[in-house]
């Protein structure tokens, strides 16, 4: 028996691959309706139509639109296109924030550089990068709740969700940016769970353990994180996008209805190990 029905639709925003894909196929193995917005390039669409194969094979409402998410006009688009996607019966019951589009530039010269006289050898951060890389993956979440709710397309019990991550505490070198788009991101669920609350909108902070994604492989370091995470871990493995979908396919339940808020750790317990 299906836990959702087709009428009930989950939107994510960042879903060709890492934690949206999986979090799509989860839900649409439990009977819920997708709507995915990505960014590809044309050689990556033959992998992803693979991928978007399979989520339609469930038998529920699935569109795909490969645009800019970020911009005013894509959002239009998408909404549009949902809203007649979804019918008159049809409702959004997930909002999914899954994009991860980060500026990684260091603050500060590496000292050496300094002390030697040498020109430095990576670009710093400017304000701009800083600006961008804080909408993209923290206050855009906000953008897209208001407009979805402006338009009476969420459903009366909905949920919405963004990702976070370690960094949100942890100061690793080039994550300036991202670290202060997860606080964004964090403090603007906070406010959406309170102010939205009366129309029945709940919405908490995913904080997965280190998880091979795209964007993991593109952090500096990044090979260092997922042996320390395999080592630290209690179940000496890494998080896996698979693990993290589980969890929000279980809070989209009416069970969860009373989790508001929260910022919740999926990852096996990798934070509480020692180092």
């Amino acid at each position: 028996m299906k836990e959702f029905t087709s009428e009930e639709w989950a939107l994510i925003l960042g879903g060709s691959s890492g934690f949206g894909l999986a979090t799509a196929k989860a839900v649409t193995s439990r009977g819920m309706s997708v709507c995915i917005i990505h960014r590809d390039r044309r050689g990556a669409m033959p992998r992803i139509e693979a991928d978007f194969a399979e989520i339609r094979a469930h038998g529920s409402g699935f569109l795909a639109l490969n645009l800019d998410a970020l911009s005013v006009e894509g959002r239009n688009t998408t909404l549009d296109a949902l809203a007649k996607e979804m019918g008159a019966n049809g409702r959004v019951r997930m909002l999914l924030h899954s994009i991860a589009l980060g500026n990684l530039k260091p603050i500060a010269p590496v000292p050496s550089e300094v002390a030697n006289g040498t020109d430095y050898g990576e670009a710093l951060i400017e304000d701009e990068d800083m600006a961008r890389t804080v909408f993209s993956m923290g206050t855009s979440l906000l953008s897209w709740v208001q407009e979805l709710f402006a338009r009476k397309l969420f459903a009366t019990d909905a949920r919405v969700f963004g990702l976070t991550s370690e960094g949100n505490q942890v100061a690793w070198r080039g994550y300036a940016a991202v670290s202060a788009a997860k606080a964004a991101l964090e403090s603007v669920s906070r406010s959406i769970a309170v102010e939205f609350a009366p129309y029945g909108i709940r919405s908490n902070i995913i904080q997965p353990g280190v998880t091979d994604t795209p964007a993991l492989r593109v952090i500096p370091g990044n090979n260092r994180m997922r042996e320390v995470a395999e080592k630290r871990n209690p179940f000496g493995r890494m998080t896996r996008p698979e693990d993290v979908a589980s969890v929000i396919a279980l809070l989209c339940r009416p069970e969860a209805a009373w989790v508001n808020g929260a910022i919740i750790p999926v990852d096996g317990g990798e934070r509480i190990a020692p180092s």
